[in-house]
Parts: C-alpha cells; structure tokens; sequence
C-alpha cells in the first residue's frame, strides 16, 4: 500500500464541515477514479493533514490527473472556506502541499 499526505491550514473548529464534504465525495466513484483506498482527516492546532492510502505508488499522479474532473473542482472549490495552503506563495496543485516520507517501518508478518 501506497500513502500520501498532505498538509494545510485548517480552522479546527471547521472539522465537521470538511467532513461532510469528503464524505459526500467519498460517495462518488471519485475515490475510485483516484485509486483511493481509504482517506483518513486530521487536526493538530491549526494544521490540517489529508492521509490517503492507495494500492499502487502512482497515488499523487491519479490525484494529478484527477484534478479536472468536475467533481475534484467542486470539492476543491467547496473546501476553500475551510482550507487554505500551508504555503500559499508556493502552492500551485495538491502535489506541492504533499509532505515527503523520510522513514517508515512495518511490522513482519
């Protein structure tokens, strides 16, 4: 399995209305399209983190290809309000906004 993680700003007291929107994206074949396993939504005083897991390491392009689909817009769009980029000077596309992995560790079988 495959992750990506991004990060942002998010009022943590907007938590409920972000939720509502994934979950009715979540709802659509747009996770499927993404090769979207599961979509995890944290906060942390002020930071917003976006886990998603994929089955293939290819997760960021099928987000990059996504991102003109009518409903990645609308959501995208819908998200506004709640989220903005950690760094808006840099920020162009989800893929700026995705943290680097640097360890990880898995349990043996």
């Amino acid at each position: 399995m495959h992750s990506t993680l991004i990060v942002a700003r998010m009022d943590p007291g907007s938590g409920a209305d972000v939720a509502k929107l994934f979950a009715d994206f979540d709802d659509t074949q747009m996770p499927h399209l993404m090769g979207t396993r599961r979509r995890q939504l944290f906060h942390y005083r002020g930071l917003y983190f976006h886990l998603q897991d994929f089955d293939t390491d290819n997760g960021g392009e099928l987000i990059e290809q996504a991102k003109t689909e009518p409903r990645f817009v609308r959501i995208s769009q819908d998200l506004k309000p709640f989220i903005e980029a950690y760094d808006p000077a840099t920020w162009r596309s989800p893929a700026d906004a995705m943290a680097t992995r640097f360890y990880n560790w898995e349990a043996s079988a």
